[in-house]
């Protein structure tokens, strides 16, 4: 349903929500999704008359593409995206275009995003490969999958302006630009989506961290430049310019084609002068042609975008009934590809604890946790984003290379990597030289491609991506247990069930030979029970816990041999960290809450127990009651997962 054949609000009346949701990129049209599916009415309101139209991020990591399969995107974004074998590898290459037969050698390949899903590593970790698609491809089919989740609930051109805050809810006031009209919206909780741009800063929540790190000129273009390139796997191109010492990158967009063929780009320029982006249209489009050497290349400018590159997070993720998401709670370099994808995610983490809340089935103290889960997680990934931008950089100085740089001197360094010597010309009685230059050269080729191969930092960091961890949380109940020992936490991701960890993943079959990932086994708004083989009177616990509890608790038994679902390759076994007879906890984002290595006297005590602590439940009795009489009360969360076909998106 498009916004505009939803009828406006009227002026002289309120609209009454559970949660209201400010800003409708990705963070928002997110959360929209996801409480949709968890039973809870939101109203979405973006001040934007249409999604983004900048293409802007567009890697999205394994865990955002499971969270998109949740609310059956997954496939329509997989249909779009660029195919796997066009997205297998990051190269750095001599400039693109020039009067120089080097012009667009290449100067050294890395694989980036575990291959497009076909690194071991990646493809044990989810049933889910990593995709590729713009945002201003991404988008639309969010809002569209927004919509048919919430008729009526979706809004664009409509603006927050005001809002204010008592005890009971949030009271907003929204202004409909299309027909001039304001209208107040009543919710329990608001969340802010909106970029930071206006409700952050009227808590006044601050930032912390650099915030002008750089100034940035990106321009989305259209062209051929089949025949300008090669390396068909790879996906992002850094250009190291000889004439000016700097590195640019070149993206393709697609959006018909990928690699080599894509019609779409967008190229990033800056200089340590920001003399670029001081420039006007018309003087940015001359830069780009000769920075890329396409004088006289046929071209046609889509959109030219100045900005910040910033590395900041909120001080404060909640303020009362007040949540930030998105680029409302961090700003990330691009370089990883973090920004969208920690939306994605704090929306993943968040949506399940209002439902929780808005149900009656959790304590306030549970919405406390999402700043104590995210907010650790969004640092780190900003540091790491900045620490790759810095990397790019130090990989240009290792070749010699910078702003002012002698092109002669550059050419001669590139020359030296590529093993054609210094790139000088010798007179008599160079011979006696030769010895000490190839020993020179060699030392330097090993520097530079050192520097290269840095860079995985970046293009092949499953450690961070998908390996992320909560443990400083009411909503992990901790079992003492050290933190396994991990020879690389940025590019090694070790599955296993410590209380915080993501849920590993196993392929499962159940009887009939029916193949399905164990996150499959996580319904939305529910816990899991994953006991072992033995583990019947975990099952029967988490029944009469359920009812006592008045929460959603499931279980099933695993096991090789024996179970609810079998585990033929025995994964799950490998990484479950408990006995036949354990049982773990699952939340409903699939984080372990909680887990018991061995069967108990009292399984019913126990899990009871985990369950009011991760909920911030006062007691063991229902809470419904008091939820009935809640404003803005909501409706059920359903029980099926809206895309479950188990092999949706998947890497067979």
């Amino acid at each position: 349903m498009s916004d505009s054949a939803v009828p406006p609000a009227p002026a002289d009346a309120a609209v009454d929500v559970p949660v209201l949701i400010a800003g409708g990129g990705c963070a928002g049209l997110t959360a929209s999704m996801l409480l949709s599916g968890l039973g809870v009415e939101t109203w979405l309101a973006c001040a934007s008359q249409d999604t983004s139209v900048l293409p802007k991020a567009h890697v999205l990591s394994q865990r955002t593409m499971e969270i998109f399969r949740d609310v059956a995107l997954a496939e329509s974004v997989y249909e779009l995206s660029t195919p796997p074998q066009n997205m297998s590898h990051a190269g750095w290459y001599a400039g693109l275009a020039g009067d120089r037969e080097e012009y667009g050698r290449r100067c050294g390949k890395i694989e980036a995003w575990g291959a497009g899903g076909a690194n071991p590593a990646w493809a044990a970790a989810s049933a889910c490969r990593p995709a590729n698609l713009p945002q201003i491809r991404l988008e639309p089919l969010m809002r569209r999958r927004a919509e048919e989740l919430a008729p009526g609930g979706v809004h664009f051109g409509h603006e927050l302006t005001g809002f204010e805050e008592d005890e009971d809810g949030v009271t907003a006031t929204v202004v409909d630009r299309a027909r001039s009209t304001s209208y107040r919206v009543r919710s329990r909780y608001l969340l802010a989506c909106d970029g930071g741009r206006l409700i952050g800063p009227s808590l006044g929540v601050g930032t912390e961290g650099a915030d002008d790190i750089a100034r940035m000129v990106s321009i989305h273009f259209s062209a051929d430049l089949s025949e300008l390139l090669e390396d068909d796997e790879v996906l992002v191109r850094w250009l190291w310019l000889p004439e000016s010492g700097v590195g640019v990158s070149l993206v393709p967009m697609g959006p018909d084609n990928w690699g080599r063929r894509s019609e779409e780009w967008v190229v990033h320029l800056n200089d340590s002068e920001e003399a670029v982006a001081s420039l006007d249209d018309e003087a940015v489009v001359a830069e780009l042609r000769e920075s890329l050497g396409l004088h006289d290349h046929e071209l046609s400018v889509h959109r030219i975008t100045r900005w910040r590159l910033e590395g900041v997070v909120a001080e404060r993720y909640r303020l009362g009934r007040v949540f930030l998401l998105g680029d409302a709670a961090h700003r990330h370099p691009p370089t990883g590809g973090f920004g969208l994808n920690s939306a994605v995610q704090d929306a993943h983490n968040l949506a399940w604890k209002l439902a929780a809340v808005l149900h009656g089935r959790a304590g306030e103290g549970l919405l406390d946790t999402y700043e104590d889960e995210r907010k650790r997680i969004a640092a780190r990934n900003v540091q790491h984003a900045v620490n790759n931008a810095v990397s790019h950089l130090l990989a240009v100085q290792a070749m010699g290379m910078g702003p002012g740089s002698d092109p002669e001197a550059n050419w001669a360094a590139l020359h030296r990597l590529w093993g054609d010597g210094n790139g000088e010309s010798r007179g008599e009685g160079a011979e006696e030289d030769a010895a000490g230059d190839a020993a020179e050269n060699t030392a330097f080729r090993v520097q530079a491609n050192r520097a290269i191969a840095s860079q995985s930092m970046e293009f092949d960091a499953l450690g961070l991506d998908y390996g992320y961890t909560y443990e400083v949380s009411t909503a992990v109940v901790a079992d003492g247990t050290p933190e396994p020992a991990n020879p690389d936490p940025v590019r090694i991701y070790r599955p296993g069930t410590r209380p915080g960890a993501p849920l590993p993943h196993a392929w499962l079959e159940r009887s009939g030979g029916a193949r399905l990932p164990v996150a499959d086994l996580v319904r939305p708004g529910a816990f899991l029970v994953i006991a072992g083989e033995e583990g019947e009177e975990w099952v029967a616990a988490a029944k009469k816990t359920a009812e006592s509890l008045d929460v959603p608790v499931e279980a099933v038994r695993v096991g090789h041999l024996d179970g609810d679902f079998l585990d033929p390759r025995s994964t799950w076994v490998a990484h479950r960290g408990i006995g036949p007879r354990g049982a773990v906890l699952v939340r409903p984002d699939r984080f372990v809450a909680w887990r018991s290595p061995e069967g108990v006297e009292d399984a019913v005590g126990a899990l009871t127990d985990a369950l009011v602590r991760v909920l911030d439940r006062a007691d063991g009795a229902s809470m419904r009651d008091a939820a009935d009489d809640a404003p803005g009360h909501s409706a059920e969360a359903g029980t099926e997962r809206p895309d479950s076909g188990a092999g949706a998106g998947s890497a067979q």
